[in-house]
């Protein structure tokens, strides 16, 4: 396939020769795993479960945690990239990555105790155990401090009453991190977080969501009916959990905004192939202006959101605070991604319309962007206080 030259990825002040080196390993394993079977697997709504373990194995689903957890000790700018790239090659593989790393792990590896990370962490980053968390609910989606599902101590287990929706990787983890209402009269400083496992007494699973795009992605319910959780598993301390949550949700905006890179990478990609193709035949059409300036517009987009999604994950590590920076770059990506999945269908025509085609699962897995990790209408709420509050940190 014809691609972008080099110098237009416009990240030679933001990206070393190692995280160069690291994406050509990203994409000779993706030209020899993910490619050969997305489309099939996308086709037929199916996990990639083996394609999954070899990821593991390949040291793909710890990228960001400590080696002596089983991670590879890499950075946030690396995570991203990692699900910048399989976002490209296939939308439901870098939402999986995503939802693993980002909110499955990270809040284990933040905020866990040393039990903890042994337990779960080292499993998780080895990719030996799927993550999965549950934060969104049928009646509170975008306002997480509404949680309805409910907690108490009985003197042995925290007893879980509620039900979580829309979970990335539910049916297919083996751990999850639930947030839950322990204290109903402190508010928002009254919720708390659990690791819960899958096989744990009274945990269940509702529907799998039969979702427009990210088809391949398992997402569903779960139902937590006095679901027993040992005390150890309560996750850092008793009433934190609203915090740790908002700080999760930062993070994974910024792997959010990688996953609408990729996408709308993947449509420019096939935009920049049918134009060369097209030059063949049409000797004029680098003179028509009604074919070349959408291009322009694509690829300006696409280049301004790779600095910010890249810049944002370079923020992560190096301030406290990173919350306007996961925003503005979540926010931003998600409407690049919108705007250059659908101008990409709209430039191939009927070519673009099958379901099985590569800008049409763009444009569909595109939408999930501007809604995951909060609406971009909750986005642009967040970014005007952070500013009006001084910003990053």
């Amino acid at each position: 396939m014809k691609t972008l030259p080099a110098g237009f990825l416009a990240e030679s002040n933001l990206v070393s020769p190692e995280h160069r080196e690291f994406r050509a390993r990203l994409r000779r394993f993706i030209a020899e795993e993910v490619d050969p079977i997305a489309a099939r697997y996308e086709e037929e709504a199916r996990f990639p479960r083996e394609l999954v373990s070899r990821m593991g194995q390949a040291g793909l689903l710890g990228i960001p945690f400590p080696k002596e957890y089983g991670g590879q000790a890499l950075d946030s700018l690396s995570t991203a990239m990692a699900v910048e790239e399989f976002s490209r090659a296939w939308g439901s593989l870098g939402i999986i990555v995503a939802a693993h790393i980002g909110l499955g792990s990270y809040p284990i590896a933040a905020f866990g105790n040393e039990e903890q990370k042994r337990k779960y962490l080292t499993p998780l980053a080895r990719g030996e155990r799927l993550g999965g968390y549950g934060l969104t609910e049928p009646q509170a989606g975008s306002d997480s401090g509404s949680t309805r599902t409910r907690t108490h101590f009985d003197g042995t287990h925290w007893v879980l009453n509620g039900t979580k929706a829309w979970c990335t990787n539910a049916t297919e983890a083996y751990s999850y991190i639930v947030s839950a209402v322990s204290d109903s009269g402190a508010g928002k400083g009254g919720i708390s977080a659990f690791i819960v496992e899958r096989d744990f007494p009274g945990f269940s699973f509702g529907k799998k969501e039969d979702k427009m795009g990210l088809r391949a992605s398992a997402t569903g319910t779960l139902i937590f009916d006095d679901c027993l959780v040992p005390p150890e598993n309560l996750l850092g301390e008793a009433g934190m959990g609203f915090k740790y949550f908002m700080n999760t949700l930062d993070g994974g905006r910024i792997t959010i905004g990688a996953m609408a890179l990729g996408l709308a990478q993947a449509a420019l990609d096939q935009v920049v192939q049918v134009l060369h193709q097209e030059q063949g035949l049409l000797r004029d059409l680098w003179g028509s202006e009604y074919r070349l300036a959408p291009l322009a517009e694509m690829a300006s987009d696409v280049a301004a959101a790779r600095h910010m999604v890249y810049n944002a994950a370079l923020q992560k590590d190096r301030l406290k605070r990173w919350t306007l920076d996961g925003a503005m770059a979540k926010y931003f990506a998600s409407e690049v991604a919108m705007r250059v999945t659908s101008r990409a269908v709209e430039h191939l025509g009927t070519a673009g319309l099958p379901m099985n085609s590569m800008v049409s699962r763009a444009f569909r897995d595109a939408k999930l962007c501007t809604i995951g990790e909060g609406t971009n209408e909750i986005q642009r709420v967040v970014i005007a206080r952070e500013i009006l509050r001084g910003g990053s940190e």
